[in-house]
């Protein structure tokens, strides 16, 4: 047996010999050389954005494939959690809140997106802290980006104009001086889920203000609480929430990119 498996390895190594042998004479052509064009990639093209252009109120124009939230006009695109007409206060293009009427949202919910808001806190300075130039926007109605007066205001990081509420503090206080404008630039990626309900991947967020980062493609770890811990649970699409706290914030030039 043991003479046996010695031969047949004996004439398999003899075979192998004999295909290298043949293998290394004949001849291959030459790999094409490598060209610039091997790594160009053509087609599909892009979609053309037009860019927005500066306005005279220092602000500027959505870009061509934007929803229009507020066109200055009318809060046609917004109503009350009951789905009432919000009574916030609408004037020479802006919108302000009005206190004590409660919060209003979009009409129509959002995934992925990129959300373009300017807002600004009363130049009569009133309150402190979190007393102080207060609401945010509640990204899929849920998740808040605070707003509030930060300039020469203490209060707790993670309740900073920036921040995550009460998850995550911003990088940086980038506050204009109260009653100037204020620019939000927010791209959020949304939340998807495993059937047991939690995160598979959770949902993040970016956040400009000012052109400056405060939050840097950050993971929200659940539903914004003001007392307790995070909540998570399984949801689609949501609509863009502005909070009523009481004080009289505007706001104008609201655009949304859906991605």
């Amino acid at each position: 047996m043991k003479k046996t498996i010695s031969q047949a390895l004996t004439v398999l190594c003899a075979g192998i010999v004999t295909f290298s042998a043949h293998a290394q004479d004949k001849k291959y052509p030459d790999p094409e050389p490598m060209s610039p064009g091997m790594s160009e990639w053509w087609q599909p093209q892009p979609p053309i954005v037009t860019p927005g252009t500066a306005t005279d109120a220092g602000s500027t124009t959505a870009p061509s494939d934007a929803i229009i939230l507020f066109d200055g006009k009318n809060l046609d695109q917004w109503q009350k959690p009951n789905g009432e007409a919000p009574e916030w206060i609408v004037k020479d293009g802006v919108f302000t809140v009005k206190p004590g009427t409660g919060e209003i949202r979009t009409k129509q919910e959002f995934g992925d997106f990129q959300l373009h808001i300017e807002w600004r806190v009363p130049e009569d300075v009133q309150g402190e802290s979190q007393g102080r130039g207060n609401s945010g926007v509640f990204l899929q109605g849920i998740y808040e980006i605070q707003i509030l007066d930060n300039y020469n205001n203490e209060t707790y990081s993670n309740g900073q104009a920036g921040s995550i509420y009460k998850q995550s503090r911003p990088l940086v206080n980038a506050m204009r001086k109260p009653g100037e404008w204020n620019v939000y630039d927010i791209i959020y990626e949304a939340p998807t889920f495993k059937k047991d309900g939690t995160y598979r991947t959770p949902p993040r967020v970016t956040v400009l203000q000012n052109g400056i980062i405060l939050q840097n493609n950050t993971a929200i770890i659940g539903t914004t609480e003001y007392v307790g811990f995070p909540r998570v649970f399984p949801h689609g699409n949501g609509p863009i929430s502005l909070q009523d706290h009481g004080n009289p914030i505007s706001f104008r030039n609201v655009w949304i990119r859906e991605l």
